[in-house]
């Protein structure tokens, strides 16, 4: 019996320890670092809501993406939207990262960008399994939304989910500024 019970304490454990991040669940905390090698992380983006976005140049589907996330960011930024878009290059070479960075940056700004060197900053959100993974995170730094994959048909769902989120954070505000959405 105790035998049993050991085998099922040893389980849990590795179920425990390969679970992925679900709504509700407080995030861990490091987003990975900038090119220029700043460290980014959740606590330090409280007070917004952040939408990460775990993304490598080979990934078709996650350079589809990024422009729109790109959008998202701008039109928040021209809104004055508590709302903060950070996209995590997944498991690629820095030298890969940084050449990225630099192509992108003119055409996506407004993206917080940082590099995720070996996937552990990913795996607890599911990116091990496949990306694009994007996470909405509520504005005190819980998750809201996980989506693993991008198609252009979810693009209303996004939006909503992200104005929900900002419409949450207007009512929540101790300034009591006035809810605004994408």
């Amino acid at each position: 019996m105790r035998r049993i019970a050991a085998v099922l304490l040893g389980l849990m454990f590795c179920v425990a320890a390969h679970a992925h991040v679900q709504p509700g669940d407080t995030p861990p905390d490091a987003l990975g670092t900038t090119q220029d090698g700043r460290a980014v992380t959740v606590s330090s983006l409280h007070g917004k809501v952040v939408v990460v976005s775990f993304w490598a140049t080979w990934c078709g589907y996650c350079m589809k993406e990024m422009p729109v996330l790109a959008n998202l960011q701008s039109l928040a930024t021209q809104r004055g939207l508590p709302l903060q878009v950070v996209t995590v290059n997944y498991r690629e070479d820095r030298r890969v990262f940084v050449n990225a960075v630099r192509a992108l940056r003119p055409r996506l700004p407004g993206l917080l960008m940082t590099w995720d060197r070996d996937g552990a900053l990913g795996r607890p959100y599911g990116s091990d399994k496949g990306i694009p993974v994007m996470v909405m995170l509520r504005r005190d730094g819980t998750v809201a939304h996980v989506h693993v994959g991008y198609g252009e048909d979810m693009l209303d769902t996004l939006v909503g989910e992200i104005n929900e989120l900002l419409a949450g954070t207007a009512a929540t505000s101790a300034a009591g500024n006035a809810g605004g959405s994408l």
